[in-house]
């Protein structure tokens, strides 16, 4: 005889749902040296983004069924890997440029805030989630990327072994992608890296993952919604990095962050980040309430969202500036 266990409905977290626009758009994501070679970079960048930005909504005006498409900007600031200038400096001229070329950025957001946002330790929680899918014929003898801190979308290669005594030669064996067309294109990725002192360091391509989940509205914690923006209401900017919210909604009109679609608007310098985006997400778990939620309101908008979370995800690459 089993004893029976009861659970309260209501003793789960319940998942937040948030508010959904019809697509997320990236007008870009640049490194310091970029801002450090001042509004003339900027400049080039956003002149040369602005067709494409057209073209995008376009094409969500065309999935909305000629409807009025909602459409959110958004641009990532890197302050992760290095912390230059001030957001009171660097700010002021992004959204200059930006306005200069016909553009408006709804939301700014903070690379930091993809490794750790109001206490969670968001890229640590989706690192959690992920589930790697064996490779066919594997029996378990590659390490756990829990362990190792890398992820791949295949088999891995082995080493030619000469022979020794009582061992026979191995012969060398190339790696394999797991969902190969006629030919492989494996990809072997490194989510993150500790110094001598034991510091996490995470890789930009987990950070970007994270990074497309927040813009899908699919980032959950104890059920409640991760970088929820905050309305800009000063008059300036924070002279700390720190100091300034993961979010920022700068727009007070702006549609939703989240979406059911990300385009991003990226130099080519980015393509290899983004392979290893997708490759990440093809073995996250995702939150299965915030899944269904978004199901759930799409259905009833009528608007087409792929199952597949990498397949939500497009991108315009340009030669940058």
């Amino acid at each position: 005889m089993t004893d029976a266990v009861f659970h309260e409905s209501a003793a789960g977290p319940r998942t937040r749902s948030v508010p959904l626009a019809h697509l997320s758009l990236e007008l870009g994501h640049l490194y310091m040296e970029d801002f450090e070679a001042g509004p003339e970079r900027l400049r080039a960048h956003f002149a040369e983004v602005r067709p494409w930005v057209e073209a995008a909504r376009a094409a969500a005006t065309a999935r909305a069924g000629d409807k009025r498409a909602r459409v959110s900007t958004c641009f990532l600031v890197d302050d992760y890997f290095t912390r230059f200038s001030t957001p009171a400096e660097v700010v002021p001229t992004l959204l200059a440029e930006a306005e200069r070329a016909g553009l408006d950025i709804d939301y700014l957001a903070r690379e930091s805030g993809c490794a750790v946002t109001g206490g969670t330790p968001v890229a640590e929680a989706v690192t959690a989630r992920i589930v790697e899918s064996p490779p066919p014929g594997s029996h378990g003898l590659r390490p756990p990327v829990t362990q190792t801190g890398w992820l791949a979308n295949g088999e891995r290669g082995s080493v030619a072994r000469a022979p020794r005594a009582m061992r026979r030669a191995v012969p060398w064996r190339p790696p394999h992608e797991t969902a190969a067309r006629h030919h492989s294109v494996f990809l072997d990725v490194e989510l993150w890296s500790d110094d001598a002192d034991g510091q996490r360091l995470w890789s930009c391509p987990l950070l970007a993952a994270v990074w497309q989940l927040a813009r899908l509205g699919l980032l959950r914690d104890e059920g409640e919604a991760v970088f929820s923006p905050e309305p800009h209401t000063a008059t300036g900017f924070p002279d700390r990095w720190d100091d300034l919210p993961t979010l920022l909604r700068l727009n007070e009109r702006a549609d939703p962050f989240a979406a059911y679609r990300t385009c991003s608007v990226l130099p080519t310098r980015f393509l290899p980040v983004e392979h290893a985006v997708r490759v990440i997400l093809d073995q996250v778990e995702v939150d299965p309430g915030a899944l269904a939620q978004v199901a759930d309101r799409s259905g009833t908008e009528r608007m087409a969202v792929p199952a597949p979370v990498a397949d939500r995800i497009s991108y315009v690459y340009c030669s940058g500036p």
